[in-house]
């Protein structure tokens, strides 16, 4: 994303190897680079960036892993929505508004990322938009919280109805992300395939619950602290069955770490 960044003419500056400094005052055009974004699943979410700062945004069909069908349907409706026109040629989206003004978007399913592509473009509405059935990960909430530290006016996050009054501008702002719920999960399915007593330190446990749950249930012993989670498997895999299900339920982007450590556990 950084490199897409810099192809469109901002400024990023690595400070550490955890901080960022990004200005994004020198971006002029809202088309991104088709080389890069093709590459790249979140890409998906520069539509709703730079359709709300400069009312249009080009952006080539996103890529990134090969993980089933992702429509972007749901994203296209809320645009719609909020009057928006567009149209899709040759694997290139492109979207674009007189002006962006609020509605109320009802989601036909749940959807992280048309829940943030709205969110993006919304608080630059005018006006009241309010989203429907929207998702409920921690990482909208997080968003919601960073747009909010910009001078954003969003409300609900976290619920299914997310509140957003749209403001005429951003400023910039120092933000600490929350933790990774998908990295996490990810080394505690390592834990749980290899075996061992593990300590991951800088989580958060509370949205690590229905990855910590289904792998209780597989036969991992599992402590949760502050901003800590140590995991035990000395014992063999017991079977189970895990179903992906919206925030709060077992997350769709650990489906490929849970099937390889369902390998080897024992059953079917």
């Amino acid at each position: 994303m950084a490199r897409i960044l810099k192809e469109m003419g901002a400024r990023v500056k690595s400070i550490n190897k955890t901080t960022l400094e990004i200005d994004t005052r020198s971006i002029k055009s809202p088309v991104a680079c088709y080389d890069l974004v093709r590459n790249m699943r979140a890409s998906c979410y520069l539509l709703g960036a730079l359709l709300g700062r400069f009312l249009k945004s080009v952006v080539t069909l996103p890529g990134g892993c090969d993980f089933g069908v992702r429509p972007i349907d749901q994203h296209l409706k809320g645009f719609a929505a909020l009057g928006a026109r567009y149209n899709l040629e040759g694997g290139i989206i492109n979207v674009k508004a007189d002006k962006l003004i609020g509605d109320n978007i009802y989601l036909d399913v749940v959807s992280v990322g048309a829940t943030v592509n709205i969110m993006l473009a919304a608080v630059k509405a005018e006006g009241v938009t309010v989203i429907e059935n929207a998702a409920k990960e921690p990482h909208i909430v997080d968003l919601a919280n960073f747009l909010n530290s910009m001078g954003a006016q969003i409300r609900g996050a976290g619920t299914d109805v997310i509140k957003i009054i749209g403001v005429h501008e951003l400023h910039g702002c120092e933000y600490s992300i929350i933790p990774d719920q998908i990295e996490a999960g990810t080394y505690m399915t390592a834990v749980a395939a290899t075996g061992g007593d593990v300590t991951i330190h800088d989580v958060i446990p509370k949205h690590l619950e229905s990855i910590t749950a289904k792998l209780e249930e597989i036969g991992v012993e599992i402590y949760e602290y502050d901003d800590d989670i140590r995991l035990i498997r000395k014992n063999p895999l017991k079977r189970c069955n895990i179903k992906t299900m919206p925030h709060p339920g077992f997350p769709t982007d650990m489906q490929p770490q849970v099937v390889a450590l369902l390998s080897i556990a024992n059953g079917t």
